[in-house]
């Protein structure tokens, strides 16, 4: 997974740091980080897309939390059905989805 930003050092700070991902320095500080587990789904679409949701145990712990370090919130968590949905603002302003699933998680088959 690639994430393409605008400013791609403080975004790489921001998951090092605040979200504390694990990660190595492959050269010149370009970052490649250990992912918590994952999930892959494929909707249909008209035009073919590609988003990335952050999932956690507890939305709202883990938004206060983030608060605490002085992270954005820029969705209040809202109930979709199949999990409660917020989202973040990285340091470059992209907004980053997170969310409580409702749903039994793949990543523990």
């Amino acid at each position: 997974m690639i994430i393409y930003s605008r400013d791609a050092e403080a975004d790489r700070a921001f998951i090092r740091d605040v979200l504390e991902f694990r990660g190595i320095d492959v050269g010149g500080g370009w970052l490649i980080f250990k992912l918590p587990p994952a999930e892959v789904a494929v909707h249909p679409a008209e035009e073919p897309q590609h988003e990335l949701y952050l999932m956690c145990d507890d939305l709202e712990k883990t938004l206060e939390e983030l608060k605490a370090k002085g992270v954005e919130v820029t969705r209040p968590p809202s109930d979709q059905g199949w999990g409660v949905l917020s989202a973040i603002r990285l340091p470059s302003g992209t907004e980053l989805p997170i969310y409580e699933p409702r749903h039994p998680p793949a990543h523990s088959l």
